[in-house]
């Protein structure tokens, strides 16, 4: 696989006026930001990251796509035709993150994006998150109840709960709308959670939705996934973290399910859920301290393990606030292996690294302990 071409010229000009609008940020942006910290963040590597987003959602090609095909119809699956909002990027749910965190960049650091770059981006979002276009999306997701679930409808959560109240948030509305239309359906007929360390993980998604509900005025929602997360979760323990990772995984399915209780559980509640769902975590004996190993960067499966490690430093060092002094400083230097060893292919990797690691990236650099709980 080539590496990521450079960015083409993206298909609309920016709006009059140049970057988006100054707004309040919403209250979910970066849940993992400590409450005392400002939202505004301008990390080193912000103008590259964005760049690669333009690169990656404006490189149609390779594409997977997640269409069933129902008859001889149907079989048309030209990405443009059927996803005129999010096509490129490899696959829909990482063009749609992609966007996301796109937007993120230039609210969060537009102050450290070049001229050109924030230009491109922002014409790129524009042509891109037009109501005709989302519109295509929204009955798409409608139709399909089953397309893109979970991992998908929550970055199509997270890129609605972004964009709120910028220009483009208008347009990605009924995206979110068709989302949470199915959501509380789909958890009430959920018999258990499934804890992969790939896209269908539960705990990993359910979080990110719980954020993006909770920012969009959805306590409704907010309460099913902490209903669905206390039966399914809140009686674990000794959770067998010696089996992480599988060979493709790109999550960590127990630092998920970790900071997803974390998000509901008040502190005292959760710190004892912690400490016996993961004894060692922090410790010398805890495995998910160590950086992934990748021998192919350039294998869609095996290069998920450089996600997994820009993941694992983004949930631990949400969790290094929940535990003693010293468990939180090896987590914290754990993490910050984990970013080091795996930055050189954020933005200069091959394609099957760059069109998706931007967002778990960015992720890790944002997090941050806070105190447990509502």
């Amino acid at each position: 696989m080539p590496a990521t071409p450079a960015a083409a010229a993206p298909g609309a000009p920016a709006a009059a006026g140049g970057r988006p609008p100054t707004r309040p940020r919403p209250r979910w942006s970066h849940p993992a930001r400590p409450r005392s910290e400002p939202d505004a963040v301008a990390p080193a590597s912000a103008d590259a990251w964005a760049s690669t987003v333009v690169a990656a959602v404006t490189t149609v090609y390779p594409w997977a796509d997640q269409h069933v095909v129902t008859g001889p119809d149907d079989v048309d699956v030209t990405p443009a035709r059927l996803h005129p909002a999010f096509h490129g990027s490899f696959d829909w749910h990482s063009c749609v993150h992609m966007l996301a965190s796109g937007v993120s960049l230039l609210t969060l650091a537009p102050d450290a994006l070049a001229p050109a770059t924030r230009t491109d981006l922002e014409a790129l979002l524009d042509a891109r998150l037009l109501p005709g276009n989302t519109a295509v999306e929204a009955a798409l997701i409608r139709r399909r109840p089953g397309f893109e679930r979970p991992y998908g409808w929550a970055w199509a959560l997270r890129l609605a709960a972004v964009t709120g109240g910028t220009r483009w948030g208008g347009a990605v509305a009924p995206v979110a709308e068709a989302v949470l239309g199915h959501l509380p359906g789909w958890l009430a007929r959920l018999d258990a959670p499934i804890r992969t360390g790939t896209h269908d993980n539960t705990a990993f998604s359910l979080g990110l939705l719980r954020d993006a509900a909770g920012a969009l005025g959805r306590p409704d929602v907010v309460a099913a996934v902490d209903a669905f997360a206390r039966a399914a979760y809140l009686g674990d323990a000794a959770y067998p973290v010696a089996w992480e990772p599988g060979g493709h995984d790109f999550l960590s399915a127990a630092l998920s399910e970790a900071t997803l209780m974390r998000r509901l559980l008040p502190a005292g509640e959760f710190g004892a859920w912690l400490d016996a769902f993961h004894p060692t975590l922090g410790t010398d004996a805890d495995p998910l301290l160590g950086v992934p190993q990748v021998r192919d960067p350039s294998d869609g499966k095996a290069v998920h393990l450089l996600g997994l490690a820009l993941s694992r430093a983004w949930r631990l060092r949400e969790l290094a606030g929940s535990v003693d002094a010293a468990r939180s400083a090896r987590m914290r230097a754990a993490a910050d292996a984990q970013v080091t060893a795996v930055a050189g292919h954020v933005s200069g990797g091959d394609f099957m690294a760059t069109h998706w690691l931007v967002t778990y990236a960015l992720a890790a650099e944002l997090s941050g302990g806070r105190p447990a709980g509502p």
